[in-house]
């Protein structure tokens, strides 16, 4: 268990995938370049068994901005996507509605 005051450290934000490309090299991940308004970053996300970069290009999804940088096969990834886990493993993208600005946080 983690206290309220453990969570509201945490930084989640709305998040455009502005760009997506598979890394070179691995069967597992994908670079975005998202924008969240005021900047663009770059993430990389482990879900290519799930997921091909077409399928985020362009949409929106909620994102912790807060981590530390973290060095991985095809550069710096500067956050982490959120993402639903199923009962056999998988992972389900949680898209955001239209209507959401780019930049919200989300609490």
């Amino acid at each position: 268990m983690i206290t309220i005051d453990d969570f509201a450290k945490i930084e989640m934000r709305v998040g455009l995938v502005v760009e997506a490309t598979a890394v070179e090299g691995s069967e597992k991940l994908i670079r975005e370049v998202v924008d969240f308004g005021d900047e663009k970053r770059i993430i990389i996300s482990g879900i290519r068994k799930w997921y091909q970069p077409e399928d985020l290009a362009g949409k929106k999804f909620i994102y912790v901005t807060n981590l530390e940088p973290r060095k991985m096969p095809g550069g710096e990834s500067q956050g982490m996507i959120l993402v639903g886990e199923t009962a056999d493993g998988g992972v389900k993208l949680i898209p955001v509605s239209k209507g959401i600005p780019i930049g919200t946080k989300v609490r």
